[in-house]
């Protein structure tokens, strides 16, 4: 099989994906998640014509013309429900929030009034009908639908959430995911310290990667490089919605995921990409279980997982913008590049002016963690290209967790 192009494999593992199903969890757990059905209002918001400011209710046509004075004939509060009528010449002190009293047809905030003894009010600015009122219905209308299902609960949409008396919401269910580190060379977390060990650092930066994405994974561990102990941890993680296989994945002779993938009954769509880093990147699809076998390199690993199982866990998980968002940057200085694989550069932004401006994280080794972890975007160098030049117009994917957009950031 040929090195798929980041786009090709990316359509490849978005058309194996699909939703698991809906379920119900409490308002209080359902910042992130995505409506799995419509959410109708079941009142009108305002339920009455209220003040929108702090003033005086009145008739606007007793103030066409500034200067006029008026009788106060009450106080309405937030919660009252006025029992007066306002007639010509008259007003009734008013709270923000509070109902607008029959015969009133407009507010006057208290800035543009001065007192006139205990009962009197000056009125010094003319208005018209309907000022700082608002509507009854204006926020929700009883009967209308207010958020569509497929929308992404953000706290705007917990407040309406609630507002509805939604104490329960049924969303899309989020997947069960596992992730498993393979390689004699690794050592544990909780092992004793070995020099010549390789700290296990891709379970833990991949456990990050996917709480960022409102889960909660489980780490496997460590698969050692013996067929059977190999078996043993895929089978295990073949039980999860989604596994994730650091290591192995390449074309060395001890490198057994991929076989031992296939010989579990998982049908591999592809197992290298044109890309820098992390060609050697596969994916895979079993009867209950999503896997990817992610390189064993760090930088590898983490820069796979934003270009394909983050697009991924959010197409299960509902989401309508399943890409990371991408920014145009000014170069801050030539990138070289050897054209025939889409490389993603670490860099840092700026802003200078009414622009952003990306620098390099410096060493870009696919084992150079830090470059990740000081990163804040991934410069996208197409394919073709044969180098950038400084002060170049270029494409940035940011890291930033909270913001995405509906389309790829272009064919790769």
């Amino acid at each position: 099989m040929s090195d798929l192009s980041v786009a090709a494999a990316q359509r490849c593992v978005i058309e194996a994906m699909k939703k698991l199903g809906t379920e119900s969890v409490p308002l209080q757990q359902a910042l992130g998640r995505v409506l799995a059905a419509d959410v109708i209002a079941n009142r009108d918001q305002p339920p009455y014509d209220v003040s929108a400011m702090d003033g005086f209710a009145l008739r606007s046509a007793d103030v066409a013309y500034a200067s006029a004075v008026l009788e106060i004939i009450g106080d309405i509060k937030a919660g009252d429900m006025p029992s007066k009528t306002v007639q010509a010449g008259q007003c009734a002190r008013i709270m923000t929030g509070a109902p607008v009293p029959q015969g009133a047809d407009a507010v006057i905030r208290v800035e543009d009034t001065e007192a006139v003894g205990d009962t009197q009010v000056r009125i010094n600015v003319a208005v018209k009908p309907r000022n700082d009122i608002r509507d009854q219905g204006e926020s929700m209308r009883d009967g209308a639908v207010i958020l569509s299902a497929g929308t992404e609960i953000t706290p705007g949409a917990v407040g309406l959430l609630a507002m509805v008396k939604a104490a329960c919401v049924e969303v899309w269910r989020l997947p069960r995911v596992a992730i498993l580190s393979t390689g004699d060379e690794l050592e544990g977390l909780d092992e004793p310290f070995d020099a010549n060990k390789i700290p296990d650092a891709n379970s833990y930066a991949l456990m990050a990667q996917v709480q960022a994405l409102g889960i909660q994974p489980v780490l496997l561990g460590i698969a050692r490089d013996e067929p059977q102990h190999l078996r043993e941890m895929l089978q295990r993680g073949l039980q999860f919605d989604v596994l994730l296989v650091s290591g192995g994945t390449s074309v060395g002779v001890h490198d057994y995921v991929r076989p031992t993938l296939e010989a579990l009954g998982v049908q591999m769509k592809f197992w290298r990409v044109s890309m820098k880093p992390g060609n050697p990147m596969a994916f895979g699809v079993a009867p209950l279980t999503w896997v990817f076998g992610l390189p064993g390199n760090p930088v590898s690993s983490m820069v796979c997982f934003e270009e394909f199982v983050v697009p991924a866990l959010r197409t299960i998980t509902g989401h309508t913008r399943i890409y990371r968002r991408t920014v145009t940057a000014r170069l801050a200085h030539a990138v070289k590049h050897r054209a025939g694989r889409s490389e993603f550069v670490r860099v840092t932004l700026r802003a200078e002016g009414n622009e952003y401006v990306a620098s390099s994280t410096g060493a870009q080794g696919s084992g150079i963690l830090l470059s990740m972890a000081v990163g804040e975007g991934l410069l996208v160098v197409p394919a073709e290209s044969r180098g950038l030049a400084a002060g170049e117009q270029v494409t940035v994917q940011l890291l930033d967790g909270t913001a995405y957009q509906d389309e790829s950031g272009g064919e790769c």
